[in-house]
């Protein structure tokens, strides 16, 4: 039976054995998933399932049922006490499948955003995984200019998403997000959202804007990691970053869905 793991590193999947250390080599990844783990505890793991498997499958993965068996394993080893962000990985090539233990980061409050209009570089928009080296080099970039993210646009000027993170925003009482026919990753924790809205009677909206019409506006970055974070300031461009009125509410919402993981 695997036991959980107690410390960072690289463990790939041995059908059969279940995760094995040393054996992972460092490849070009098909697909990538990650949330935060605390103290046995995550939000939306049947979500990130559901994603991980489906973006699998769209790309000639291992079989479902070899993925149940590694997700299954893989959902043993995680650590049971501590602050972790996995990252459940499908690697080119060999189609090899692991998991990367890392302790989780400072968790933020809030985020400062690089707002110079970063043209979307990525080549596999809705999958999550092939992207990850190219967005961690924008990410530097805006840190460089003393900010944590930065928003990713569309060549016709239109807000995408962050590096890391959806962006959703309001207007007055309606909560909005790009439309789902721009090249946008499905994130968990906005699904988590958007389902809270529908029950509470918050109106939803898709809505085209460009980064200027976001000026003045309660905007939050939202990411498995993070949850929400309402930006509190915007680098690299004359914008002014709204009040965030509803931010601290919604948090408390999103931190309560933590629920342990399924017992071995």
């Amino acid at each position: 039976m695997t036991q959980p793991a107690t410390a960072e590193g690289l463990l790939a999947w041995v059908p059969g054995r279940g995760l094995i250390a040393g054996l992972a080599a460092d490849t070009q990844l098909l697909v990538a998933d990650s949330w935060l783990l605390r103290d046995g505890q995550v939000r939306g793991l049947d979500r990130h399932r559901e994603r991980f498997l489906r973006s699998c499958g769209d790309c000639g993965g291992p079989s479902l049922h070899r993925l149940t068996e590694f997700w299954r394993d893989m959902t043993a080893a995680l650590p049971r006490t501590g602050s972790w962000f996995p990252r459940v990985e499908l690697v080119a090539g060999s189609l090899q499948l692991r998991l990367l233990l890392r302790h989780a980061p400072p968790l933020a409050p809030d985020v400062r955003v690089w707002a110079a209009g970063q043209p979307d570089p990525r080549t596999v928009p809705r999958r999550k995984g092939p992207d990850l080296d190219v967005l961690a080099r924008v990410r530097r970039r805006a840190a460089g200019q003393g900010a944590q993210e930065a928003v990713l646009i569309a060549p016709s000027g239109l807000v995408l998403e962050a590096a890391t993170s959806s962006v959703l925003w309001w207007e007055d009482d309606v909560l909005c997000l790009p439309p789902p026919r721009l090249p946008i990753l499905a994130g968990v924790t906005t699904g988590l959202i958007q389902e809270h809205a529908l029950s509470g009677g918050i109106q939803l909206a898709h809505r085209e804007r460009t980064l200027g019409q976001l000026a003045g506006r309660e905007v939050w970055l939202v990411n498995a990691l993070h949850g929400i974070r309402p930006v509190a300031g915007w680098e690299g461009r004359p914008m002014e970053a709204g009040p965030a009125p509803r931010a601290k509410e919604w948090q408390e919402w999103l931190d309560s869905r933590m629920e342990p993981l399924p017992p071995d």
